[in-house]
């Protein structure tokens, strides 16, 4: 399956991290990010939080573009990642399925892994979906 862009670019704490999104559907997400030393935690090793970070955009964003048509919104609900290995350097991929698409809930199946294709970190992600709050 070929790649679809994203529409837009990431913005916010996604730009921060360097998160380059590479395809956007409402089935699938994937996207990657050169390892920097700011990710880093003390002992050299990619930071847990990024692989938990990178998941949780994959899936909110495609939740989130999925369901604007029907004037909703998506924001993560829960972020269960397992760390399977250790990335140091190179480009960190993640990869998102959608398993369940609910009215009020989304549930992802996000890999992470490295350049070498080896899985990194497992995360199963839910979204929650909602009507927009009126604002204040």
């Amino acid at each position: 399956m070929s790649a679809q862009p994203p529409d837009r670019p990431p913005s916010g704490f996604d730009n921060l991290l360097g998160l380059k999104f590479t395809e956007l559907t409402p089935e699938r997400a994937a996207g990657q990010m050169p390892v920097r030393d700011e990710l880093k935690q003390p002992f050299g090793l990619v930071h847990g939080g990024v692989f938990a970070a990178i998941a949780e955009s994959l899936a909110s964003v495609a939740t989130g573009l999925a369901v604007a048509t029907d004037g909703r919104v998506a924001q993560g609900l829960s972020n269960q990642t397992s760390f399977l290995r250790p990335i140091k350097e190179g480009t960190i991929h993640g990869l998102a399925r959608r398993r369940h698409a609910g009215r009020t809930t989304w549930v992802w199946e996000v890999e992470i892994t490295d350049d070498d294709g080896r899985l990194c970190a497992l995360t199963r992600m839910t979204v929650a979906v909602r009507d927009p709050q009126p604002a204040p």
